[in-house]
């Protein structure tokens, strides 16, 4: 039997209400500034960032499920160039503090099996919910139901975290280790092997998807 050619959708002109949501934002940010300088400021940060997460794709859920499913590791290296630009920018103010002798800005948290095990369960729920916390905020812009969810019980979570906090800090925060490697191997040492660590892990990532989809066309 042939099969029965259904008519195309005629896609909607979204630009009249691109126009309408982008004369919002700018009302917005008008009425913002009226109130505080940084207010205006904290707006249009968001807005500009939100839109590169929804024209990037950008999540963290993907950099690493991408390489599973699709043997795709674009979001993977892009993740790893991210933590690379991080790793200066975070060296460069660190160190500028440190040496006129001020704290070191940041916080540097403990470490120790309790990492590992909320490590592991959020990267479980964030499977499960489709996305980590930057991809659910953009996907809840999208109007993404499933997403709109996972937002409701991530706010829970990080409500009931808060309420709880204390109780985690004095049974297991503070009998951790704090790890600060500048400390431990010189800043030189400590910023020049994390960059080459990541670069390997970039150059093995490349080199994973060239082999997964070079075998997939074979």
């Amino acid at each position: 039997m042939d099969e029965v050619k259904r008519p195309k959708r005629k896609k909607k002109n979204q630009v009249p209400a691109g126009i309408v949501l982008l004369i919002i934002v700018i009302a917005v940010g008008i009425v913002l500034a009226g109130i505080s300088s940084m207010l205006s400021i904290y707006w249009i940060f968001g807005i500009s960032f939100g839109f590169v997460l929804q024209k990037s794709r950008f999540c963290f859920t993907a950099s690493l499920r991408d390489p599973v499913l699709t043997g795709s590791t674009s979001l993977t290296r892009a993740v790893i160039v991210a933590l690379m630009l991080a790793t200066i920018g975070f060296a460069a103010v660190q160190y500028s503090a440190v040496s006129k002798e001020l704290p070191v800005p940041g916080n540097i948290a403990p470490a120790g099996i309790f990492t590992a095990i909320g490590a592991t369960m959020f990267g479980i729920g964030m499977v499960i919910a489709g996305g980590c916390a930057s991809g659910t905020l953009m996907r809840v812009g999208e109007g993404f139901v499933q997403q709109c969810i996972a937002l409701l019980f991530f706010i829970i979570g990080s409500m009931w975290g808060a309420h709880d906090y204390g109780w985690w800090a004095d049974t297991f925060f503070s009998k951790a280790p704090t790890i600060f490697l500048p400390d431990l191997l010189g800043w030189a040492p400590a910023l020049f092997g994390q960059l080459i660590v990541l670069a390997i892990l970039f150059l093995i990532a490349e080199w994973y998807e060239n082999k997964k989809l070079g075998s997939e066309e074979e």
